[in-house]
């Protein structure tokens, strides 16, 4: 047979493509094709069930007054695409305020919550650290029982957080959760390694920032996505600490758009003259809250398996 694949006329076998399966062991069977039809029609539905209505919200927010009337509501057919929807809402009313105010929210809270996690996370991993069994207890107790809402909202008036941004931070700011994940996956990095790095002067941060936190990029990125939709997807705690409607965020602002409690300043005459539709807008403003999540999860997507498998499994 190697004689055979060495002469000049013989032909390798053909490459995998990138959009084919990979080949099955030789111990599974072939699938049927009765089999793959029915992933497929399953599949197909499955994503028709999560595309469809994200088409009716982006086609009914980039449609005019006058097709949203004709079709009696949401609009599945696009016709008379418009961006004034869009155009109203980024000319630097309220909608824009909240929307940076998410912005910011969402990058200093993130960036807070993943230091101390992963601060909090290797100190748990490292097995010699002083009182590590007592605060892990302590920690995952808070994951069964919580004091409850009332006191939550009196602690936070008595540190005089409400009216600030430091409440829509400080009061999630740390998931026990995350923390633990974390932990697991620090603790299935060799401890040689460690041990060798120690060894050459290195002290705990350096060993952190240099060598744990490079071994773990892909924990780190899904944490830091679930860290970042968290923030940007929260409203319970503006609707609780915020009394100012100039301080809420973008959530908030949406919320009370298809409430219909009020119009964001600016777009309430425009609406009335009947230049811009209600929908259209309430419709824009949840493509806008959407869109971040939308567009960063696929790039993250790749590491969901090896991050949090990986960390549950050896934690």
């Amino acid at each position: 047979m190697t004689a055979v694949l060495d002469e000049p006329g013989a032909q390798a076998a053909p490459k995998t493509r990138w959009w084919a399966a990979p080949p099955r062991p030789a111990w599974e069977e072939q699938p049927t094709r009765a089999g793959l039809a029915g992933k497929g029609i399953a599949l197909g539905l499955a994503c028709l069930a999560i595309l469809f209505p994200l088409w009716i919200v982006v086609v009914t927010s980039l449609s005019s007054r006058r097709t949203i009337d004709r079709a009696g509501g949401l609009v599945m057919v696009p016709e008379d695409i418009t961006f004034v929807a869009y155009r109203e809402l980024l000319s630097g009313g309220q909608v824009t305020r909240a929307a940076i105010i998410s912005v910011v929210v969402t990058l200093v809270g993130t960036l807070f919550s993943m230091t101390v996690s992963v601060l909090c996370a290797y100190g748990l991993s490292r097995s010699g650290t002083l009182g590590h069994r007592w605060i892990l207890m302590t920690l995952m107790a808070t994951m069964f029982f919580s004091a409850g809402l009332i006191p939550t909202y009196l602690l936070v008036q008595t540190l005089g957080l409400t009216d600030t941004y430091l409440a829509l931070i400080l009061p999630s700011a740390v998931s026990v959760f995350n923390i633990l994940v974390l932990r697991g996956f620090f603790m299935g990095i060799s401890p040689e390694l460690i041990d060798s790095a120690r060894i050459d002067g290195a002290g705990d941060l350096r060993i952190l920032w240099q060598i744990v936190m490079p071994l773990s990029r892909a924990v780190l990125a899904v944490i830091t996505l679930f860290y970042a939709v968290g923030y940007w997807s929260a409203w319970f705690n503006a609707s609780l600490y915020l009394n100012d409607q100039d301080m809420m965020p973008l959530q908030n602002v949406m919320i009370q758009l298809v409430q219909k409690q009020e119009a964001p300043v600016g777009l309430g005459q425009a609406i009335k003259t009947g230049e811009l539709s209600g929908l259209a807008v309430q419709m824009a403003v949840m493509v806008m809250a959407l869109l971040p999540v939308a567009v960063l999860s696929p790039f993250v997507q790749k590491h969901f398996r090896k991050g949090m498998l990986t960390g549950a499994v050896k934690g």
